[in-house]
Formats: structure tokens, C-alpha cells, sequence
């Protein structure tokens, strides 16, 4: 036998280990050839009927043993484009913005209005994508995202196929970025085909469709990259969903495109991207296409979207609040302030109650806890489980309508006990310079215009006592807070190096 030199022995491994990987990847995914699965497209419509050509589950990937893998690869991702491409539209938009026209060129210069300015519309283009969700007889409704079109006052839709129709809006909501389009056909038209959100896991196949910068029908590959996305209230964007996260490349003109999975099904709206550039650098974001159904119904049927809402202000549970509170867990919502007359407040829920479950569904944290409850129907029985004083308990109340957040914000002033506060940890007895005998609750966060404010309570006030009970923990604060003996609250805070006194009344 001859021996083999190091390179070819090396070569040998490189080549048996290839064909080891794509004989066991083809035999571990089940790989169908076209006779044994399914065909998808997407739903067509002809004068209002809608009519399935083929809806099957599966999406079919031709492979054999010994084929060749990528090619099983290709035609998949071109059976996602061929589905999708035709359901997703550019959205041509046009705002009229009003700016005053300086009258002299002292104005123009100085900025100091004069006699006779006048103000000045402005014709303002902007372009971004869709989604073609439903028909109803000659209406066509596409779905897209409320800052490419929900303050257009033109609207125009363009096909993949070319076609141009003129669109109105039936309905924006800003809470979810989202607003539903209608335009008017009795052409053939194809509908998308919407998945479930619900069922992504991260590592799923995603690709967005849409017209990035103007070019038209491009699509682009990538994973799921996270599910559940919270952007935080710093970034701007809506709170009242959470977002899938995607590499597959979105940039600006992608705004309210389609994100698909690899059976062509929709499931999820491209929406922002992460950015320092203004490019795309693998951080897109979609609003759940679950989130986005619902949006669908109420704009149809009401022409806005309704919300409920509770009236409490929440926070998540940290390690020290949870061992003040005596809860056991970090999943759920802890309950800082309670809106007087809400339905919080009717349905029983206090300052303190750590709310775990709705309707048996659990709460993760408290942007899900908002989320939840937007969700729910207004005037609609719901279930919330809570932690109380260490102790399980379940209360039932009816959710209100939602108003609008500038509406929300004004009626801060009507939170009791209008505070948040937190025990006094040993970083905080550093930070601040406190003996280890000043007391064990601060008050962290103080809102304007509220009971405590108006009462003259600070951020970094030690609540000592409260109605002449001393308080030595977390717990001790709420249960003593809670009480409803009696409709005046006494606080005794330490405030620097003096003890003051403080009422509230509840």
C-alpha cells in the first residue's frame, strides 16, 4: 500500500465530511420531492369572490439523494418570491405641509414675523410599500405602515404587475404604526396569505419584500433573529406592540412590506430598522402580522382602532422589589400608581399588587402587561391574577376605551399616590451618604401635578412612617398605604438632616 502525503489525507477528510453533512442533512429534514408535496399560491380574487387556486401547508423543496442542495435552496426561495412579490404594492404618498412665507427679507433674514406673511402649502412626496390583506366585492385593502400614509393627502398604488390605482385611507393608528389603504377594482387582484407570528421561533427563515429606495418588487433573505422585541420608550417608536427582529436586509421605501416565512405566508410588517448610518445594517423590525390582523377588523368595521386600557402605572420587578414584596418571581407587572375612577380601581387592583396573569395568560413583564391589555375588549370581562401582601388572588373587572396618550398624560394628576418608591439599598446608602439607621424606603420617582407633588413630597424623601406605623420594608409601605380605615394618609419623611410631615388624602 502506497502511503498518502498529509495534503491528501486532508482532502479526503474535507470531501467525506461534505458528503456526510448534505446525506444527513437531506435524510434529517425530510426534504419532499415535488410529486409528495403541495403546492402554494396566494389567494386570487375575481369580482369580489375569492377563490384558492392552491393553499397546502408545505412549501415544496425538490432534493434526492445525491442531488444538489442548493439547487433545493433556490427553488424554494424563488417559490417564496413568485407568491409574494404580486401581494406586495408601492405606496407613492404625497403631504401637504403649511410653513408661513416670509413677507421681507428683514423676516428672511432676522426670523422677526412682520405685517403680511403669509403661510404656504407644500407638496411633500413619500414612498414606502404594502401589503393586499383583503377584498370585499370592488374594495381592495392594503395594509401598511401609519407614517408612510396615515397623513397623505394623495394616495397611489402601484402593482407589481404595473397597475396603478388611486387609494383613501380607511384608517390610521399611530399607537401601532399601522394604517389600512382602499382602492377600487374588479380586475383579478392576489391576496396575501397571512401566517401565525405566534409560531416563530428565532433561526426561521424570513425574507422582506418591498421597494426599498424606489426599486420595486425586491426581496431580500435573512433569519429571525429575536421575536418578542421591546424598543424601548427612548427610541420613539410604538409601545402597544412588541417587534420580530430580521437580518434580511430592509432599508427606507421597505416601511410596510411584507416580512414572509419560507411557506409564502406573511408574518409580519417591515417597519424600522436600527441604524447609525440611515442603512441597513442587519437590525429590521416587523409588527407581528398577528398584531396587525385584529388592526385589519377594526379599521374595516370602525375605521379606527379601540384599546382598552386599565389605569395603573407599572414597572418590572427587580431583585430588590421582589424580595421587599415578598413575590417570588420576576414575571409579571408590578402596580406603582392606580388612576382614581379607572377601572383599575373599581375592579379592586391597589398600589403594590403584582399583576401575574389575564385570563390565565402569563405576563412577562409590564410593556407586555400593556400590550395585554390594549388587546383586550373593552367593557369585556377579564381575569387578572395578582400577588397581594405575599398572597395569590384573582379580581375580575371590565377594561374602558383607551383615549388618546396626550389624552392618557393629562390625567396623571389623578394617580394615587402619585410616587414610586424603593428600598434603600446598600449602593444607594453609598451613593447618598446614608446611615445605616436613616430608614429603608425612598421615595423614587414623584409624579407632577399628583397627590404626592401637590402634597410636597420629593424624589429622595425617606418615608420613616406612615399613619404612625413604622416602615422597615416594602411591604410594610403598601400595607399600611392600603389601608382603608381611614381617608387621610400621614407620612413621615426624612429630608436631609430634618423630619417633616407630610398628609395625603386618599
Amino acid at each position: 500500500m502506497q502511503k498518502r502525503t498529509w495534503a491528501q489525507m486532508i482532502v479526503s477528510g474535507v470531501l467525506a465530511g461534505v458528503v456526510g453533512f448534505v446525506l444527513a442533512f437531506v435524510t434529517l429534514s425530510g426534504l419532499e420531492t415535488p410529486e409528495s408535496s403541495g403546492v402554494t399560491q396566494a389567494q386570487r380574487t375575481s369580482g369580489g369572490s375569492s377563490a384558492v387556486l392552491a393553499s397546502h401547508d408545505e412549501l415544496p423543496v425538490s432534493v434526492s439523494a445525491g442531488g444538489d442542495l442548493m439547487d433545493a435552496y433556490q427553488t424554494a426561495f424563488r417559490r417564496v418570491a413568485d407568491q409574494t412579490i404580486p401581494v406586495v404594492v408601492e405606496v407613492n404618498v404625497v403631504n401637504i405641509v403649511r410653513q408661513r412665507r416670509p413677507s421681507s427679507p428683514f423676516e428672511f433674514f432676522f426670523g422677526t414675523p412682520r405685517d403680511g406673511s403669509q403661510e404656504q402649502e407644500y407638496r411633500r412626496p413619500g414612498l414606502g410599500s404594502g401589503v393586499i390583506v383583503r377584498r370585499s366585492g370592488n374594495d381592495v385593502f392594503v395594509l401598511t405602515n401609519n407614517h408612510v400614509a396615515g397623513e397623505a393627502e394623495e394616495i397611489q398604488i402601484t402593482l407589481a404587475d404595473g397597475r396603478q390605482f388611486e387609494a383613501e385611507l380607511v384608517g390610521g393608528d399611530a399607537r401601532r404604526d399601522l394604517a389600512l389603504l382602499k382602492f377600487q377594482s374588479s380586475e383579478d387582484v392576489p391576496i396575501a396569505r397571512l401566517g401565525d407570528s405566534d409560531a416563530l421561533r428565532v433561526g426561521d427563515w424570513a425574507f422582506a419584500v418591498g421597494n426599498p429606495l424606489g426599486f420595486s418588487s425586491t426581496v431580500t433573505a435573512g433569519i429571525v433573529s429575536a421575536i418578542g422585541r421591546n424598543p424601548g420608550p427612548e427610541s420613539g417608536m410604538p409601545m402597544l406592540t412588541d417587534y420580530i427582529q430580521t437580518d434580511a436586509a430592509i432599508n427606507r421605501g421597505n416601511s410596510g412590506g411584507a416580512l414572509v416565512n419560507l411557506k409564502g405566508e406573511v408574518i409580519g410588517i417591515n417597519t424600522w430598522i436600527a441604524s447609525q448610518t440611515g442603512g441597513n445594517i442587519g437590525l429590521g423590525f416587523a409588527i407581528p402580522v398577528n398584531v396587525a390582523k385584529r388592526v385589519v377588523d377594526d379599521f374595516i368595521r370602525d375605521g379606527r382602532v379601540t384599546y382598552g386600557w386599565l389605569g395603573i402605572s407599572t414597572g418590572d420587578a427587580g431583585s430588590q422589589l421582589r424580595s421587599g414584596m415578598d413575590l417570588g418571581t420576576s414575571e409579571g407587572a408590578f402596580v406603582y400608581n392606580v388612576f382614581r375612577g379607572s377601572p383599575a380601581e373599581e375592579g379592586g387592583i391597589l398600589p403594590g399588587d403584582f399583576i401575574t396573569r389575564i385570563n390565565g395568560e402569563q405576563v412577562s413583564d409590564s410593556n407586555s402587561l400593556v400590550r395585554m391589555v390594549a388587546d383586550l375588549q373593552p367593557n369585556a370581562e377579564s381575569r387578572f391574577s395578582i400577588i397581594r401582601d405575599g398572597d395569590e388572588m384573582e379580581l375580575s373587572l371590565q377594561t374602558a376605551i383607551r383615549e388618546d396618550e396626550a389624552e392618557v398624560a393629562r390625567r396623571s394628576s389623578r394617580m394615587w399616590p402619585g410616587l414610586a418608591v424603593t428600598p434603600i439599598t446598600d449602593q444607594i446608602r453609598e451613593e447618598l451618604g446614608l446611615d445605616r439607621n436613616v430608614g429603608s424606603v425612598i421615595v423614587g420617582n414623584v409624579v407632577q401635578d399628583g397627590p404626592a407633588a401637590t402634597a410636597g413630597v420629593r424624589a429622595g424623601d425617606i418615608i420613616n412612617r406612615v399613619n404612625n406605623r413604622n416602615i422597615e420594608s416594602l411591604a410594610d409601605f403598601y400595607r399600611a398605604l392600603n389601608d382603608a380605615s381611614s381617608d387621610e394618609i400621614m407620612f413621615r419623611i426624612r429630608r436631609g438632616e430634618q423630619n417633616i410631615l407630610v398628609g395625603l388624602v386618599r
